[in-house]
């Protein structure tokens, strides 16, 4: 099978996998996905009579404004097919459709930091801060997994492997929310270095909320890499571990190659497509799992977006947030499907 073959099926597969999921959710949320698009529908027509400055001139009265409202209202709700059960052909199509649009309604009772209710406003606003905080996390974790992976690889047996090994099962075995806390007492109430709460005070628009958005981050940044990058060096050393012991690494041994070249650019090669498997999972796995770190931190993003939904049950914000998460793990495995098998051509053989 060719690459781009590959690339075909796998990107036909994980879309099946997406409107799979639509169809769950919607099937889950069923009659709440009435009230949902109904009340979007309530506010995209109260909002276009609000604006229309001409047609409020001829209303002249607050009744005749309400029933043209009403009247407008019922309109738009034949139009779309709202007046029919949720469980028809059109009204499933019709929500897949506002779905895969980001068109999830307005929240209940969430708002974004520019006062707009619109899901999709509200999710766009903090999807960016958890993208920055996690992809961030997973590249420094990464980074130092692989180095010190790789030299513990090299070196079993030794001191560095063994407090690799030793660092990795401590680490892993405390909870982020645990670190969090500690760090937070300790750096940001015994020392008073970086701030306890990870929301800058300064409005979006100011010219140094970015400035200050990194300086926020510092805390969190420190506690996901603390727990993730001792793990993840143990299991590059034992990715590395079986490479190693391949007859090839000891031909170029036996034909004088150097050692770091057999290291870093033959061995490491060939462990490559478990290692990106792992990564991709586990990047896609830390944006699913940002609700704890988010809410410890007050991280503005899309874990603290998630918690406070669930906290006053904005069903339109729920629904929004679930779809897009399963999205974004949906995208990583297809990458680390494309890197696996950039790495590893027999896959394309499959």
């Amino acid at each position: 099978m060719g690459f781009k073959k590959f690339l075909a099926k796998r990107a036909i597969t994980m879309f099946g996998v997406l409107m799979a999921t639509l169809l769950i959710t919607i099937a889950l949320v069923g009659q709440n996905m009435d009230a949902i698009l109904k009340q979007s529908v309530t506010l995209e027509v109260q909002q276009q009579v609000t604006n229309d400055k001409v047609l409020l001139s001829k209303l002249k009265t607050a009744d005749q404004i309400n029933s043209y409202i009403q009247d407008q209202i019922h309109k738009r709700i034949l139009a779309l097919g709202l007046d029919k059960p949720w469980y028809t052909p059109q009204r499933i199509g019709l929500a897949m459709y506002r779905i895969l649009s980001l068109d999830f309604g307005h929240a209940k009772f969430l708002t974004s930091d520019t006062g707009s209710s619109d899901v999709k406003d509200i999710i766009l606003e903090k999807m960016p801060r958890t993208i920055l905080l996690f992809t961030t996390s997973t590249a420094i974790i990464s980074i130092l997994g692989i180095v010190l992976g790789t030299i513990a690889a090299n070196k079993v047996g030794s001191i560095l492997d063994k407090m690799t090994s030793g660092f990795a099962i401590i680490s892993s075995s405390f909870p982020v929310w645990w670190v969090g806390v500690l760090l937070i007492f300790v750096f940001a109430f015994l020392y008073p270095i970086f701030p306890a709460i990870s929301t800058p005070e300064i409005p979006p628009n100011d010219p140094g909320y970015v400035g200050s958005l990194l300086y926020h981050m510092i805390l969190p940044l420190t506690t996901l890499v603390l727990i993730g990058f001792g793990s993840w060096a143990y299991l590059v050393r034992n990715f590395l571990v079986g490479v190693l012991q391949e007859d090839f690494v000891t031909a170029k041994r036996a034909i004088g190659i150097d050692e770091k070249k057999i290291l870093y650019s033959h061995a490491l090669r060939n462990a490559a497509p478990p290692i990106i498997t792992v990564l991709a999972l586990g990047l896609s796995g830390s944006l699913g799992g940002s609700v704890v770190t988010e809410a410890v931190f007050d991280w503005p993003g899309m874990g603290k977006l998630y918690y406070d939904a669930i906290n006053v049950l904005d069903l339109p914000v729920i629904i929004g947030a679930t779809y897009v998460l399963t999205a974004f793990f949906l995208a990583s495995i297809f990458i680390a499907d494309v890197l696996y098998a950039y790495f590893d051509p027999r896959i394309r053989r499959e």
